[in-house]
């Protein structure tokens, strides 16, 4: 039986980016980096303006094609900053990380105010968990800046998300959910093709909605638009054989193979170089089945 038989074509991913065309191999890294001292996994390790250049760097070093830099925490449960708190943990980091290497740079937040200002420092990605409900203006500000837009599946709010989450069908439910988000994004002026979609692990599904969005990432990949995985340590893995958070890599990586296997393109985690080794060595073996 060949394990590699239906898998996906394998095609980049091109974006307009501060207008110009660019054309990006596949699979694409994108590698966390929290300004905050509350995250589920690395909450405080990088709150020093120091300490957070050089693990970004040290992640470009290890092979991230991104470098998503958050100043809020979406963990569940977690109280909001200000717009102002967010900023100032964000946009030092931005404006420093930009002068030192040409990595793609994405600023994970809800807030337009933060989008724009972190967007005119250095970013080119807006990675928004609330796909522009949270801030009635963010879509319009992605479509003026023309920046490439990650709009994730979230139910409820980081606050309210995990308290007893229910669907009906869950792959069908974020499917229409992204459809009606798309065609807003679009009659704002956000430019198609610079839309990427995540399904959202963890936010607001319970672990069988977790694990059934993974098996099923091919629904995703058939809307059209690069899609992003965050399974990254996350609690499903947990919740499935018990480990705490620092010891979920080898669950992380199984996420990513499933996914990378139906035609995901960008994968958001904490272990860049484990990633990348891992993606690249299942390339290579998938490469030489007859």
């Amino acid at each position: 039986m060949r394990i590699n038989a239906g898998m996906p074509k394998r095609e980049g991913i091109q974006w307009l980016i501060k207008g110009e065309a660019k054309q990006f191999k596949i699979p694409m890294i994108m590698g966390i980096l929290n300004i905050t001292p509350d995250s589920f996994s690395d909450g405080g390790q990088y709150a020093s303006p120091d300490l957070a250049i050089d693990h970004a760097m040290d992640m470009v070093e290890q092979g991230a094609d991104i470098i998503d830099i958050g100043g809020e925490s979406t963990r569940p449960g977690a109280p909001p900053v200000t717009e102002e708190e967010e900023l100032d943990r964000v946009i030092p980091i931005i404006r420093n990380l930009s002068s030192k290497s040409e990595v793609l740079i994405s600023v994970d937040t809800q807030k337009s105010g933060v989008a724009r200002a972190a967007l005119e420092s250095g970013a080119h990605i807006i990675n928004d968990v609330s796909a522009g409900i949270a801030d009635e203006a963010m879509l319009s500000t992605v479509a003026e800046t023309g920046a490439v837009y990650v709009m994730m599946h979230m139910q409820g709010t980081p606050q309210t998300m995990q308290d007893a989450p229910v669907y009906e069908n869950v792959i069908t439910e974020i499917k229409e959910y992204f459809k009606n988000r798309i065609q807003e994004a679009e009659r704002q002026g956000v430019k198609i093709s610079n839309i990427v979609l995540d399904p959202g692990i963890g936010f607001g599904k319970q672990l069988d909605h977790n694990l059934k969005i993974i098996a099923q990432m091919k629904a995703f990949c058939a809307l059209g638009h690069p899609i992003l995985l965050g399974a990254s340590r996350k609690s499903f893995i947990g919740s499935i054989d018990g480990s705490e958070v620092a010891a979920r890599m080898g669950g992380s990586l199984a996420a990513v193979l499933a996914a990378f296997q139906q035609g995901v393109q960008i994968f958001r985690v904490h272990d860049v170089h484990e990633t990348r080794q891992a993606l690249h060595i299942f390339t290579a073996i998938q490469s030489h089945l007859d």
